[in-house]
């Protein structure tokens, strides 16, 4: 895996990915975007024995702390458009992966950097992590989900005063909002991040990934979540990740999971 704004290891069936632009706090440039596009949607689709993903950022001062403002300068509204669209498609692309995505948050974790941190499907803070929403300040709303992920983490109400004034919010405040899973002591998000993702590799991969895909389901206006539900659920009925599993509990033993 080569890229020009990642850093890559990978681990025992866990893929640790590093943002390394910590000069600019790792702000999201178009670069830093494709980047990640590379990795969720192909290169990391090729690692067979992959069990999850933490995402985190270098440096002591960020995970993400924005996108990268000087390339919005001399947009006209189609091109707004397309960045805003580009961003939605490589966030998707995160929030749908098949495996447990965790973001591990040290610093700032502001506009895009907050967005990309909702886009993945747990949050681990550190406790001197920030996040916040200050798109408003610049004139601009948020423009890759934001609007859409803060109002399903931390309800209509908060996800308006944030958006609205710009104010960040510290890792505390974040957990007691459902905005993030834990917080940690400052530099173990990583590691807390791998502790949690190791605890999944052991349930069954099918399950883990029809379990992602129902969740979403609940959040897309085109589907019906419950009707996901009865559709994954039989896809994981005849697995043989499930025989093992009623063996296993049957027999009082540990099960054995091949993922298939």
């Amino acid at each position: 895996m080569n890229y020009k704004n990642l850093i890559t290891t990978y681990n025992d069936g866990i893929l640790i990915v590093t943002i390394n632009r910590p000069k600019a706090l790792n702000a999201l440039n178009q670069q830093t975007l494709e980047d990640l596009r590379q990795l969720f949607g192909n290169d990391a689709l090729l690692l067979d024995d992959l069990r999850g993903v933490v995402l985190t950022g270098a440096g002591e001062k960020a995970f993400v702390a924005g996108a990268d403002i000087t390339e919005f300068i001399g947009l006209d509204a189609h091109e707004g458009l397309d960045m805003s669209q580009n961003g939605h498609d490589i966030f998707f692309r995160i929030e749908r992966f098949h495996r447990p995505v965790i973001a591990a948050v040290g610093g700032y974790a502001l506009g895009g950097g907050c967005e990309l941190a909702m886009a993945c499907h747990l949050r681990v803070a550190s406790e001197k992590a920030l996040f916040g929403q200050p798109e408003v300040n610049l004139g601009l709303i948020p423009g890759y989900g934001g609007t859409q992920r803060l109002v399903q983490y931390v309800g209509k109400g908060r996800a308006l005063e944030m958006l609205m004034t710009a104010d960040m919010i510290d890792a505390q405040k974040a957990l007691e909002w459902g905005l993030v899973n834990h917080v940690v002591p400052h530099g173990s998000q990583v590691d807390k991040s791998v502790e949690i993702l190791k605890k999944i590799a052991k349930k069954a991969p099918v399950a883990v990934a029809k379990t992602i895909a129902a969740v979403n389901a609940y959040f897309d206006n085109k589907k019906d979540g419950f009707s996901q539900e009865v559709i994954e659920f039989a896809q994981t009925v005849k697995t043989d990740d499930f025989k093992e599993g009623a063996s296993a509990f049957l027999e009082k033993r540990k099960a054995i999971f091949k993922g298939n």
